[in-house]
């Protein structure tokens, strides 16, 4: 089961794996060659330590590493060839046709 350890077990969304997915696909298009340690402190956040003051934590490497190979057997990112990740035409291409349908469907509504 996902769940962001920083933020608690409550209310934790159904379709949270589709969705941090989704984000980790549209971070790697907007930054080519982005690892899994940064995209770790990206989707990391505060951690309540009680009395103490609190810090950051860093997102799961587990749910990061494992989106990236589930984007990686799609064909819509592939491995840079300086390390991390980065975004395929076939990927790139997917991303604007939903952005683009999104953003259409978002104006038709006004």
């Amino acid at each position: 089961s996902l769940q962001v350890l920083h933020a608690g077990s409550s209310g934790i969304n159904a379709e949270y794996g589709y969705i941090r997915t989704a984000a980790l696909l549209r971070r790697v298009y907007l930054k080519q060659g982005v690892g899994c340690g940064a995209l770790r402190k990206i989707y990391g956040g505060r951690i309540n330590r009680g009395a103490a003051p609190s810090h950051h934590k860093k997102a799961s490497a587990s749910v990061i590493r494992h989106a990236l190979k589930g984007l990686e057997e799609m064909k819509l990112i592939a491995k840079h060839p300086d390390g991390g990740r980065m975004i395929t035409s076939a990927g790139r291409r997917d991303a604007d046709r939903i952005a683009f349908q999104v953003m259409s469907s978002s104006m038709s509504t006004e």
